[in-house]
C-alpha cells in the first residue's frame, strides 16, 4: 500500500469513529471541505481516544501511564511537524499529517489531556473560575485547534488572537451542557464537576444530585448553571462572522445542537437528573441545515 493509500485509510478511520462516536459534532463537520473535515475527524478521533481512557474501566494508574503515552505521541509529532508518523496508528498518522497541513497550535492538545489527568485524579471544583480551567482544558483546547483548521476571513486575520479567544470561550460554552446533562450520571459514578459554592447557593450537596427529593432545588441550580452557558454561547459565537462561508456553517450547526440542547435542559431539569438528555436525529438534521443558510447568507 502507497503512502497516500495508507493516509487516506487513516483519514478514513478518523471519519468513521467521528460519525459512529460524535453525531453532535458530525452534523457540522460534514459541511466543511474535504481537506478540513478530514482534519476536523483526525482531531476528533485522537480527543475521544483520550476521553475514553478517562471514562474507561482501568485503575487511576494505569489510565495515568496510557496518557503519559499519547502526551508522548503527541510531543513527538508536534516536534516533527512536516514529517510522516511512523507506525500503523491511524489515529496518530492522520493527526500528523493534519498537524503538517494545519499548523495545528503546539500544546493545545496536550491541554486536553491535562483536562483528562483532572478526571482521573478526581479533582473537583469550589468555585466556577476553576471548572472554567477544566473546560479550556477539554473543549476550549480543542476550539483553538479547531480554529487552526477553519482558517480566518483575510480581513479578520488582523484580530487572530482575539478569534483565539473567542474559540476559547465557544469550547467552553459547549462543554458546560455537556456537563449539565450528565449530572446524575457522573454524581453516581462519584464525579461531580458542578461547583460547591453553587451547590450551597441552592442548599445542596453532592449526595443530593441523587436524592429525588431535591427535585426543585436541583431544578434551580440547573436553571442557574444553563443561564451561565448562554453567556458563555453569547461571548464565543461572535467567531462566526470572522469565518469563511462553509466554516462559519460548521460552527453554526455544531453551536446550535449544543444551544438547542440546552433549552430542552433548562426547560426540564428534572429529565437531565433522571437520564441523559438529547435530540433526535431530525432535530439535528435541522438545525445543520439552518447553520448552512445562515453561513452562507453573509
Amino acid at each position: 500500500m502507497s503512502t497516500t493509500e495508507s493516509l487516506a485509510d487513516a483519514y478514513a478511520q478518523c471519519e468513521a469513529i467521528t460519525r459512529r462516536a460524535a453525531a453532535n459534532f458530525y452534523y457540522g463537520i460534514r459541511l466543511l471541505p474535504r481537506e478540513r473535515r478530514r482534519a476536523m475527524c483526525a482531531v476528533y478521533a485522537f480527543a475521544r481516544r483520550v476521553d475514553d481512557i478517562g471514562d474507561g474501566a482501568l485503575g487511576p494508574a494505569e489510565k495515568l501511564r496510557r496518557l503519559d503515552g499519547h502526551a508522548l505521541a503527541l510531543a513527538e509529532i508536534e516536534r516533527t511537524v512536516g514529517g510522516t508518523a511512523a507506525g500503523s496508528d491511524a489515529v496518530m498518522v492522520a493527526l500528523a499529517d493534519a498537524y503538517t497541513r494545519f499548523s495545528l497550535p503546539a500544546g493545545a492538545l496536550g491541554e486536553l489531556i491535562e483536562g483528562v489527568r483532572m478526571d482521573v485524579n478526581g479533582v473537583t471544583y469550589e468555585r466556577f473560575d476553576e471548572l472554567v480551567t477544566y473546560c479550556r482544558r477539554v473543549a476550549g483546547a480543542i476550539g483553538r485547534v479547531c480554529l487552526e483548521i477553519f482558517g480566518l476571513r483575510d480581513e479578520a486575520r488582523p484580530g487572530a488572537a482575539d478569534a483565539q479567544a473567542l474559540a476559547d470561550d465557544l469550547g467552553v460554552a459547549l462543554q458546560l451542557p455537556n456537563i449539565l446533562r450528565d449530572v446524575a450520571e457522573d454524581a453516581g459514578n462519584g464525579r461531580v464537576y458542578l461547583p460547591r459554592e453553587d451547590l450551597r447557593r441552592f442548599e445542596l450537596t453532592e449526595a443530593s444530585l441523587l436524592d429525588p427529593g431535591a427535585g426543585e432545588q436541583l431544578a434551580q441550580l440547573v436553571r442557574f448553571e444553563a443561564a451561565r452557558a448562554r453567556e458563555w454561547f453569547e461571548r464565543g459565537m461572535a467567531l462566526a462572522p470572522l469565518l469563511d462561508r462553509r466554516s462559519a456553517a460548521c460552527l453554526l450547526a455544531m453551536a446550535g445542537i449544543y444551544r438547542r440542547l440546552l433549552d430542552r435542559i433548562e426547560a426540564r431539569p428534572e429529565d437531565a437528573m433522571r437520564r441523559r438528555v438529547s435530540l433526535p436525529t431530525h432535530e439535528k438534521a435541522w438545525v445543520a441545515a439552518r447553520g448552512m443558510l445562515v453561513g452562507g447568507a453573509r
